[in-house]
């Protein structure tokens, strides 16, 4: 599998662990017993694949030395700094929490959607 191959599907993984996430953080929301440790490695899960689906696009133009779109750069870097952001807000909007990382979810969902269908080269 080259690298080229291997940031699509791994940007189809970002878009499934992002929605499923932000979905379930959305139901945590109104639903108390949604509330589990479980919920919280799946948003951890969904934002980690996201910093190393930008790590592997960075190497991926590197190795192959690829000239790539500067939206479609734009999108990944602005989906990695919002989970930095998303991060950063939970203590202060902890009474929101549920809804700060399920919209935030849908969010980097939207996103990383947006930057697969946007040409990259």
């Amino acid at each position: 599998m080259s690298l080229h191959d291997l940031h699509v599907t791994l940007g189809w993984a970002v878009v499934v662990a992002n929605a499923a996430a932000g979905t379930w953080a959305l139901a945590a929301h109104w639903v108390t017993g949604l509330r589990n440790r479980a919920l919280w490695i799946g948003v951890a899960i969904a934002q980690v694949l996201i910093a190393i689906q930008v790590i592997l696009g960075v190497i991926n133009m590197q190795v192959n030395d690829i000239e790539v779109n500067g939206v479609h750069l734009f999108y990944g870097f602005i989906a990695l700094f919002t989970v930095g952001i998303i991060y950063s807000y939970r203590q202060q909007l902890e009474q929101w929490q549920f809804l700060l990382y399920g919209l935030g979810g849908l969010f980097l969902m939207g996103l990383a959607l947006r930057s697969m269908f946007i040409p990259a080269v």
